[in-house]
C-alpha cells in the first residue's frame, strides 16, 4: 500500500471528523464555515484528491500524490474531470444551454445541476467545490437546493463560506457543516488545545449544563461568533446523541461526554436551535458579549 499524506496544516477537528469516516458513511454534502483564510478551500481540495486518489486506502484521507488521478492536481489548480470548482457567487443560468466540464468561466446553478447528471469520467465519485458561495438570485439558490434534496449517486457537494447565516436555512439544513478557526488558532491547537477558544467553550458548556454559573471568559466581541458555532455543534451532537439514530457525530473527541448527557426531547430541541440562532443575531448588534453568553447558558439549562 502507498504511504499517504494529507497536507493541510490545522484544522484538527475537521481532520478528526474525516479521520473517523469510511468511504460508506461519507455524507453526499458538506458547509466549510470559519473566517476568512481559515483554509477551509484549501481542505474542500485536499479531501476532493483524497477522494479521487486511486491509491488503496480503508478510510477517506489521504492521498499518495503518484497516481494518474493525483497527477491532476498538481499545481496552481485541478483540472481533474471528476472535480469542479466555482468560487463566488452563482446566477441561475439558460435552462436550455448546456455547458461541459470546464467550458464555461461562468458556471451556473443549472450548469452544476446538469454537469453532475453526467456520468464520472473515472467511474468513481464527483466533487464539486463551490467556494465562498453566494446566490445572484432566489431561483439560483433553489436551482442548488434541488440538486441538494435528491443529489446524484456518488457526488460529494462541498461549500466554503465565511458567513454561513446567509444561506437560506433549507439549503444549510442539508449540509453537515464543519467548522474552521482561523489559521493562527490552528496551529496553536497542534501546539496543545487546553486554552483554545474551542476548549473553553467545551469546559463552559458542559459546566453550564451541570448547573454551574462558569465564567464566560471566552465571550468577547471578537471570539463571539466563534464561540457560538462551537455551543451550535455541540447541541448539535446531543441532540443526535439522544436520538440515537446513527447520524455521525462532530465532535468526536467529546463523544462520550455528550452521550452521558440526559437526554433532550425534540420540543426541546427545536426551542434550543432556535434561542441559538437568535443569539448569533444579537451577537452582530452591539449587545453585550457576556449577556449573549449569559442568555445561551440560561437556554441550554432550561433545555434539561
Amino acid at each position: 500500500m502507498s504511504e499517504l499524506q494529507f497536507d493541510v496544516a490545522g484544522a484538527e477537528g475537521p481532520k478528526r471528523y474525516f479521520e473517523a469516516l469510511t468511504p460508506d458513511r461519507l455524507a453526499h454534502a458538506y458547509l466549510f464555515s470559519g473566517p476568512p483564510g481559515a483554509g477551509k478551500k484549501t481542505f474542500a481540495r485536499r479531501l476532493a484528491q483524497s477522494l479521487l486518489c486511486l491509491a488503496p486506502k480503508t478510510g477517506v484521507l489521504g492521498y499518495d500524490g503518484t497516481c494518474s488521478s493525483c497527477a491532476l492536481f498538481r499545481g496552481e489548480s485541478a483540472h481533474h474531470p471528476d472535480f469542479i470548482e466555482h468560487e463566488g457567487v452563482l446566477r441561475i443560468g439558460d435552462q436550455d444551454a448546456r455547458a461541459g466540464f470546464h467550458e464555461s468561466q461562468e458556471l451556473s446553478s443549472r450548469d452544476l445541476v446538469h454537469l453532475f447528471s453526467l456520468q464520472s469520467y473515472g467511474g468513481g465519485r464527483r466533487i464539486l467545490l463551490l467556494g465562498d458561495v453566494g446566490f445572484a438570485t432566489h431561483e439560483a439558490a433553489n436551482a442548488l437546493l434541488r440538486f441538494l434534496e435528491e443529489p446524484p449517486r456518488g457526488v460529494v457537494a462541498i461549500l466554503t463560506s465565511a458567513t454561513p447565516g446567509r444561506l437560506l436555512p433549507t439549503i444549510r439544513s442539508r449540509l453537515i457543516e464543519l467548522r474552521f478557526p482561523n489559521v493562527a488558532r490552528s496551529l496553536e491547537a497542534l501546539e496543545g488545545e487546553e486554552d483554545s477558544l474551542r476548549a473553553q467553550v467545551v469546559r463552559w458548556f458542559f459546566e453550564s449544563l451541570a448547573g454551574n454559573s462558569p465564567q464566560d471568559a471566552w465571550a468577547s466581541r471578537e471570539t463571539l461568533d466563534d464561540g457560538l458555532e462551537t455551543v451550535k455543534t455541540l447541541v448539535r451532537d446531543w441532540i443526535v446523541a439522544s436520538g440515537g439514530d446513527g447520524a455521525a457525530l462532530l465532535s468526536l473527541d467529546q463523544a462520550e461526554r455528550l452521550r452521558g448527557l440526559a437526554a433532550i426531547d425534540r420540543r426541546a430541541a427545536t426551542a434550543l436551535l432556535g434561542k441559538l440562532d437568535e443569539a448569533q443575531r444579537l451577537a452582530r448588534t452591539n449587545v453585550n458579549p457576556a449577556l449573549v453568553s449569559e442568555l445561551v447558558r440560561m437556554a441550554l439549562t432550561s433545555s434539561l
